[in-house]
């Protein structure tokens, strides 16, 4: 068997030796990356306007303008199958989420939609004392507030982390060859989060 070359491929060699030359790093230099650094620069405008070293939440904004920006190329721009980019997208706009609650504290507003609003809260203004009512339902708020900051703070790493592999790997030795072709059991196990697969 005689084994030839499509002329695309000698002309894909030519673009890539082309794209190694020092001219073309220079074009490339003022045709892309000059006019994509001040694209970026307006697209993160707000978080560089605000950003500050001290605290991890600024680090964390950073990072979820990133996200926002990699869910719309995914949803609208993405090449791959539909079935496994969307679990994607939901998930990165759930991180997008997790992350503005952690960002502005709204746990005690959603404890507070579970449980009712904290009350008397003005009392040592108007010298009103606290009934043991009050404290023990504010105690509650407070806690039901902290426990779903925990949760969703270990939610939010493990949407970034992801699933195990090895667990899929596994589950895909324990079936018959007549099952491995009957479907697509990576589309099925896979559910979208592990921030390695959010490329296309």
């Amino acid at each position: 068997m005689e084994i030839k070359f499509a002329d695309s491929f000698w002309k894909s060699l030519k673009v890539l030796a082309r794209h190694q030359t020092w001219w073309y790093k220079t074009y490339e230099v003022f045709r892309y990356k000059i006019p994509m650094f001040f694209k970026n620069i307006w697209y993160f405008r707000k978080q560089l306007w605000a950003f500050r070293s001290w605290d991890y939440s600024f680090n964390l904004d950073m990072f979820a303008r990133s996200l926002e920006k990699t869910a719309h190329t995914l949803e609208f721009y993405g090449n791959e199958i539909d079935s496994t980019r969307m679990k994607k997208v939901k998930k990165i706009k759930r991180v997008i989420e997790l992350i503005k609650n952690l960002n502005e504290s709204t746990y005690i507003s959603i404890a507070e939609s579970e449980l009712g609003e904290l009350k008397n809260l003005g009392g040592w203004l108007n010298d009103k004392e606290d009934t043991e009512e009050e404290r023990s339902h504010n105690k509650k708020v407070y806690d039901r507030a902290n426990e779903i900051e925990k949760m969703e703070y270990n939610e939010l790493w493990s949407i970034l982390k992801g699933q195990n592999i090895d667990e899929f790997h596994e589950r895909y030795k324990s079936l018959s060859d007549e099952e491995k072709m009957k479907y697509d059991h990576w589309e099925e196990w896979y559910d979208g989060s592990g921030i390695n697969s959010w490329w296309d």
